[in-house]
């Protein structure tokens, strides 16, 4: 084999890596009634833009699909099934309340208690209005928020407190901060809902605690739903050259992580736990989460499903024990809405820092992001780890690349014979080939060489490719001088430049090929790679020019110490 089909060989098992990866990793809601209405009362947040005017969300009606119901069949059902919710008419204009720690700020519509704005104020963006990231959000072009709610049957078929009645604010008690901390109260049907929503000082943690009160004449076994509604359209900012997941997600211990597309509920056809003891639910695009999490081992329903024209829910259900008259049940879960920190999400819930997607490479990725982790604790500078990081990478290979640079070094000096057999046998492949082959014999030369170490460290480098591409670490994360987010291109494409220049010296240093177009393929190469380039994040165009450079001073000394024997 010459070297023209090593280095096709290369590029297409890289290619066929990349798409293999790229398959794994792709395999991967409404406002409603209340029964009275309110004047609408707008605190203007600071991360936040007011409510109204353009950024308002439309007060139209909603369909009840949005309150969900336990779809199991009524002997398996965690909570009656025949419960009748109250033709939907419009949607009560509620009161918009803000409470704030220093890492978020929350918008709550009294309608529903939903929460519908949140802005993370330590993630700065220019792609969001107020100059921060939202993941929630009500505006026109956005749909996002928390809902939650009760479900049963009651008596006359009267709704109970769910995400579609008007609430009251409740004045806080001693101790409380009116800044962060939230009560809430509604009654319907017999049963009296409170809800309070706080916040501790720092974090992207919401508790949300609900207490039931029975005030009818009967005894009650409601269900809770803690649901997350979105619009299915990516977030702003989203790139379209490299593929990052957007869509709901849960976890069970039976199930464990399992991602849900937008087009799988469109057909119905989503497959995923529908009831454990453990687990959580929420929605997860790049860099960032929102997820229930219930803070006990009880039996919960797991659902996903399409409530509106491209608008999509997933959460669940918990059935809450049997409530006497005069008698209550609290119930407490944790709302995440965040960027996704590792330590953090692992701490919070099992299985909750696996929204850090790293497809069939996790326990390749795992492992290397614990370790560019450790280089950022030691030189406090994301940038500088991946330079340590790709250093140490290649020292653990070297064995392989020197390997590699040898069998290279074995070709280039052959090169002079490997053509003038290509001229004497022009008209008779067979012969060429054959006597090629001999060449390779005499000078013990394995044709193969030069690729399969390459090969072999592949999975290696895509599993570092997608640590550094899925880390939240990097949003706004500097390096030096002009490089001030690794999350970002180059604004001076310096890095993709160099990196060619890099590439143009790599090419010389490998074995030319014997023929002439060929020689000129290769030579234009480095070019419409770095095209590529201009547009990927500057912290993997970083890895990558440090894995250039490093690899020309490794195959250059090789290459000189193999001409000096």
């Amino acid at each position: 084999m010459d070297t023209r089909r090593s280095i096709l060989l290369i590029v297409f098992m890289v290619s066929l890596f990349l798409l293999w990866d790229a398959w794994m990793r792709q395999s991967a809601v409404g406002e409603l009634p209340a029964s009275a209405s309110a004047p609408s009362a707008v605190q203007s947040p600071a991360g936040l833009p007011p409510s109204g005017g353009s950024d308002a969300a439309p007060r139209s009606a909603a369909p009840d699909a949005t309150i969900p119901q336990p779809s199991l069949r009524p002997e398996q059902a965690l909570a009656p099934t025949d419960a009748s919710i109250a033709s939907s008419t419009g949607v009560a204009a509620g009161d918009r309340i803000v409470i704030k720690n220093r890492d978020l700020e929350l918008v709550i519509d009294s309608s529903g208690g939903r929460i519908v704005k949140a802005a993370l104020l330590s993630q700065q963006s220019d792609d969001y209005a107020g100059g921060f990231v939202r993941l929630f959000d009500d505006s026109i072009d956005t749909r996002y928020e928390a809902q939650t709610g009760l479900v049963f049957a009651t008596p006359g078929g009267v709704s109970p407190p769910n995400h579609t009645i008007l609430f009251e604010r409740l004045p806080l008690q001693g101790g409380q901060n009116p800044e962060r901390e939230l009560r809430l109260v509604a009654e319907s049907g017999g049963v009296k809902l409170f809800k309070s929503i706080s916040l501790s000082e720092t974090g992207h943690q919401v508790k949300v605690e609900h207490t039931i009160v029975n005030t009818g004449a009967d005894a009650i076994t409601p269900s809770i739903y803690y649901q997350l509604l979105r619009n299915d359209r990516s977030p702003p900012g989203e790139s379209s050259l490299y593929m990052t997941f957007t869509g709901p997600a849960l976890y069970t211990d039976q199930g464990k992580f399992q991602k849900i597309s937008f087009s799988e509920i469109e057909k119905n056809s989503q497959s995923h736990v529908k009831t454990a003891s453990d687990g959580w639910a929420g929605f997860i695009q790049h860099y960032f989460v929102s997820a229930w999490v219930l803070g006990n081992d009880r039996v919960r329903e797991f659902f996903s499903r399409k409530v509106g024209e491209g608008l999509f829910a997933v959460g669940m259900i918990q059935p809450i024990q049997t409530i006497a008259p005069g008698a209550q049940q609290s119930h407490e879960a944790v709302l995440y809405v965040g960027p996704q920190e590792q330590r953090v999400l692992e701490a919070l819930a099992p299985g909750l820092d696996l929204v850090v997607d790293y497809g069939w490479l996790t326990f390749l990725a795992k492992p290397i992001y614990w370790l560019l982790e450790q280089l950022h604790k030691l030189v406090n500078n994301w940038g500088w780890a991946i330079v340590l990081l790709t250093l140490i990478i290649k020292l653990i290979f070297y064995p392989l690349s020197a390997a590699s640079y040898r069998s290279m070094a074995k070709m280039k000096a052959v090169s002079p014979r490997l053509m003038q057999i290509r001229e004497r046998y022009v008209g008779d492949k067979a012969k060429m080939n054959q006597a090629m082959m001999e060449l390779y014999k005499n000078e013990k030369i394995n044709p193969l060489g030069g690729c399969l170490p390459i090969l072999i460290q592949i999975p290696v480098f895509i599993a570092l490719y997608w640590v550094l591409l899925a880390s939240v670490e990097m949003r706004n994360a500097p390096w030096i001088l002009w490089i001030n987010d690794l999350s970002h291109p180059d604004p001076f494409y310096i890095l993709p430049i160099v990196m060619a220049i890099t590439m143009f010296i790599q090419t010389k240093l490998n074995p030319p090929p014997p023929d002439p177009v060929q020689a000129k393929v290769m030579m234009f190469m480095p070019l419409i790679f770095s095209v590529f380039f201009f547009f990927f994040p500057a912290g993997l165009v970083l890895y990558w020019l440090v894995n250039n450079l490093v690899s020309i001073a490794q195959q250059w000394a090789i290459t000189k110490r193999f001409n000096a024997t």
